[in-house]
């Protein structure tokens, strides 16, 4: 009796262990086979830049969280204009302020959003996405403008005022005169007083001497366009000034004096093509408080649009001393520009003082051929 059952129970293992035998058996059987180790396809680092710019900027168009300022739809045209021509990669940095500028009725007036345009371009978007919608005009516009670039006054019907403090070309001459007393700004490019003042007379001589014709240029930072009206009427050499509106109408009052006035930031690209430019002078725009990276490029895109031979002119940069010898002369020294002027003088007003802070004017001159 007890060997009967010892043998029934070894019968029961052993078909216990058989049936676990034929279920593992089946479980490799019907196991889907180890996917071969895929194909590695090169993608160019420039297309990939492109597709994680296009990723970002679709991100933070549909971002929706918690914040009402990132839950706001997202305008029909700011989609539209993203699928058919490019945004800039910063914008997707400030996705509110550039919904509110999308914001708009298509077809019918633009919102009068200057404010709102000059923060998302000083904040690197830029260009603006193009909007379908008509721009507001001066209420009253003049009949005629000035021919003279340095008429004894500026139109006031020419600029829109609503965004500005001051309402009128006077207000700004009394507040602001280094920039909008037009003769005083004149006299100023015209005259010597120390190494770092270079009449426009005595640039146009060296140029010559050096058999270098001057006849278009771009003026970064150049305010109301004076120096391009100086170049304009007494050497018929066409300039182009970069200028922002930054609480005053630097862009108006440009084109009211028949100056091209070009609307972009210090780290946008120039909108010129290579090798195409005998000029480039940086004003007292350009100074220390750019980031370096951004001057540096700055510099090297002046570089790609001056032609062989042409000049780098850097009119009262400013910086501390210190850093002027050991960051900005070595930047510039890179470029491998002739010095024709480099000169440099303490800044003897109270931020100068006290920061230890000094000018240079300096005129460098782009090899004739790399």
């Amino acid at each position: 009796m007890a060997f009967a059952m010892g043998f029934n129970f070894l019968l029961l293992l052993a078909m216990a262990a058989t049936n676990i035998l034929s279920l593992y058996h089946l479980s490799l059987t019907f196991q889907s086979p180890k996917p071969s180790p895929p194909i590695p396809i090169h993608i160019p680092q420039h297309l990939l830049r492109h597709l994680n710019d296009i990723r970002a900027t679709i991100n933070h168009l549909t971002a929706s969280t918690s914040d009402p300022k990132r839950t706001s739809p997202v305008p029909h045209d700011l989609i539209l204009h993203s699928q058919v021509a490019p945004i800039a990669s910063s914008c997707h940095r400030h996705p509110y302020l550039l919904r509110r500028y999308m914001n708009y009725t298509p077809f019918s007036t633009c919102p009068y959003d200057l404010d709102l345009q000059e923060t998302l371009i000083l904040n690197g978007c830029h260009p603006l996405p193009r909007r379908r919608c008509f721009s507001k005009t001066p209420p009253k516009p003049t009949s005629s403008l000035p021919l003279n670039p340095f008429p004894t006054a500026l139109p006031d019907s020419s600029v829109i005022w609503t965004k500005y403090s001051c309402k009128s070309f006077a207000c700004l001459l009394q507040n602001n005169p280094i920039d909008f007393d037009l003769n005083a700004r004149r006299s100023s490019l015209l005259k010597y007083a120390s190494e770092l003042d270079l009449p426009v007379n005595r640039f146009m001589q060296l140029a010559k001497s050096a058999n270098f014709v001057i006849r278009l240029g771009i003026d970064i930072g150049g305010g109301t366009g004076t120096f391009a009206a100086l170049m304009k009427i007494f050497y018929n050499v066409t300039m182009l000034t970069t200028t922002l509106n930054v609480n005053a109408p630097y862009s108006e009052a440009a084109a009211a004096r028949g100056l091209m006035p070009l609307h972009v930031p210090l780290q946008q690209r120039l909108p010129v093509f290579d090798g195409t430019m005998d000029l480039v002078r940086c004003g007292r725009a350009v100074n220390r408080w750019i980031p370096l990276p951004v001057m540096e490029f700055m510099f090297y895109d002046v570089d790609r649009v001056l032609r062989g031979g042409g000049y780098l002119w850097l009119d009262r940069f400013f910086s501390k001393a210190m850093d002027l010898e050991e960051v900005y002369e070595p930047m510039i020294g890179k470029l491998g520009y002739k010095k024709v002027k480099w000169a440099v003088a303490n800044k003897t007003d109270p931020s100068g003082l006290k920061n230890g802070e000094v000018y240079l004017t300096a005129v460098l001159q782009k090899p004739v051929s790399r």
